[in-house]
């Protein structure tokens, strides 16, 4: 006969459900980028793509710049040019690191903003069974307040504290934490007032020459060099300026010693108003600052065609940045020796004088270099051309400095040379005259708007102030317990003592929560303030403290 088994059988397993391996991924994807790991390689990589930025001339700053580049390096600009290596800070790969960075950032600060809120709404920990265990301990007499006495002594050292019976338990060093957490959130702040200014700001670049015949209006067509914001258009603020004085002050060696600009301002067609700036001190208007850059002389020159015709004009002479402010530039008249009975124009007739100005030019020859900058012997050297400029193709070129190809091609011809001094003049070979009537200063200009400066300057100081809050706070904490009457050895159970004084001991042990080797001087230090010995510093030797790197087992 065969024995039945009717045991209940035993319920089937529930099939295990095998994660998504696309959350999976993605869900690691982000912990690996919110990793403060993953933010400190993305901010090195943030620091190194903006080496090409700094090293390679970049198109939104000096274009002029990239197109010589580009006449240097034929082979390698173009390569350079197709990874965007002359638009650094706008290209694909800046941009991605950028926004990674600040993805990072957002998801390391997060949960540590909730956990650090939550700790400091939590009450300190109780008190450990085996305060031997912990790196610092002590036994020493009871005070005469007890438990009272005891956690205002640790209040007074601003200590937060939580009486629990016969224990005390503190903690301190919150700011470590909170500094880390400013320190971080400034630089979001730093991502985020960079990304206001690309976005929204605007800067350009203006000569300016001194008179009433030269004012500059705020307008794109205007700049020399400008970049604007994406997010600008052409809603810039309405503004003109006119340049009235200008006052450079030199020492002996040439070097600068003071610059100060006065200007008429008309902002938004309200009245025209004084004003006056220098290098240090800006013009603030509405929506724009003025910074004086630098200043140079433009040389007023007039010219007389073959019909009587005269045309005075103040040309800005580039400085070549020396000592002396030598400078070069270009007298272009296009407009001369029109016939005044038919009106035609020959461009082949057209004149341009090819200048070096030397605002102190040497006693004796040669005269190529400028001794100062103050103009105390000025000097005008000439180049004639005559010819066809060049100006009717539509090929852009620049205002100050002669085409060369319109030399080499026998467009133009060179027709002569003179050095004037301020008030000679120079008759050429058809019988026009040039002459040097003096100088006018000039004012290198920066109009520049940032809607994120205010928020990078409070970002820096917070990234200052969190960096020391995060390098001199320790958190640490302090445990005591009040041993009960005749307990000298401190292994006695918890209790049992009176809280008013009636024990004549009292336990008492530190736990650094973060490397801290100044921790065992503060733990005799507070050893000493407890037993009521504020001489401090003695209680390592007579009160039985120790240090070492016991375990914290029984802290947590």
């Amino acid at each position: 006969m065969t024995a039945v088994d009717d045991r209940p059988a035993a319920p089937a397993e529930a099939p295990r459900r095998r994660p998504n391996p696309v959350l999976a991924l993605l869900r690691n994807s982000w912990r690996q980028l919110t990793s403060m790991r993953t933010a400190l390689v993305l901010l090195f990589l943030l620091a190194v793509a903006a080496i090409p930025g700094s090293v390679l001339p970049q198109r939104g700053v000096n274009p002029e710049d990239v197109r010589d580049f580009f006449t240097a390096h034929p082979d390698l600009a173009p390569l350079l040019d197709r990874i965007g290596a002359f638009e650094a800070f706008s290209s694909v790969w800046f941009s991605a690191i950028y926004l990674l960075l600040f993805t990072s950032l957002i998801g390391c600060i997060t949960p540590r903003l909730r956990d650090h809120i939550r700790a400091l709404r939590a009450k300190p920990p109780a008190v450990p069974k085996r305060l031997k265990r912990l790196p610092q301990h002590a036994v020493v007499p009871a005070p005469a307040g007890g438990v009272a006495a005891i956690a205002e002594t640790l209040r007074r050292r601003r200590w937060r504290v939580m009486v629990r019976g016969d224990e005390v338990s503190a903690e301190k060093g919150y700011l470590k934490e909170t500094g880390n957490l400013i320190f971080h959130t400034s630089m979001v702040v730093v991502l985020v007032g960079v990304a206001l200014g690309s976005w929204y700001g605007w800067h350009g670049n203006r000569l300016l020459v001194a008179g009433a015949d030269h004012v500059f209006c705020n307008t794109r067509q205007q700049y020399a060099e400008a970049k604007l914001g994406p997010r600008v258009g052409d809603n810039l603020p309405r503004f003109c300026m006119q340049l009235d004085e200008f006052d450079a002050r030199f020492l002996p060696t040439g070097q600068p010693s003071f610059y100060n600009a006065k200007v008429t301002v008309d902002e938004d067609g309200g009245a025209p108003r004084a004003e006056e700036f220098s290098v240090n001190s800006p013009l603030r208007l509405d929506g724009a600052n003025v910074y004086l850059l630098g200043h140079g002389y433009a040389p007023v020159i007039r010219y007389t065609d073959r019909y009587g015709n005269s045309q005075t004009s103040a040309v800005p002479f580039l400085t070549n940045k020396d000592v002396g402010l030598t400078s070069e530039g270009l007298a272009a008249f296009p407009d001369a020796n029109v016939n005044p009975d038919t009106g035609e124009r020959n461009p082949d007739l057209q004149v341009a004088f090819d200048g070096l100005y030397l605002p102190t030019a040497p006693q004796q020859p040669p005269f190529n270099r400028s001794e100062h900058p103050t103009e105390e012997n000025p000097l005008l050297g000439l180049v004639a051309y005559r010819g066809n400029l060049g100006l009717d193709a539509g090929i852009p070129g620049s205002v100050y400095q002669l085409d060369q190809r319109q030399v080499r091609n026998g467009r133009l011809t060179e027709i002569g040379s003179k050095e004037l001094r301020m008030g000679e003049s120079w008759t050429l070979d058809d019988g026009t005259k040039v002459e040097f009537l003096g100088t006018e200063p000039y004012v290198v200009l920066s109009v520049r708007y940032d809607p994120g400066a205010t928020l990078l300057l409070v970002s820096s100081v917070g990234l200052v102030l969190g960096l020391m809050g995060s390098l001199f706070f320790r958190r640490r904490r302090i445990f005591v317990r009040v041993l009960p009457a005749g307990s000298g050895d401190g292994s006695g159970p918890p209790g049992g003592g009176s809280p008013t004084g009636g024990s004549s001991l009292v336990e008492v042990a530190g736990l650094p929560r973060t490397e801290h080797p100044g921790f065992a001087a503060e733990f005799a230090q507070l050893v000493s303030a407890i037993r009521g010995d504020e001489r401090g510093g003695e209680a390592g030797a007579g009160s039985g403290a120790k240090s070492g790197t016991g375990a914290r087992g029984g802290a947590e």
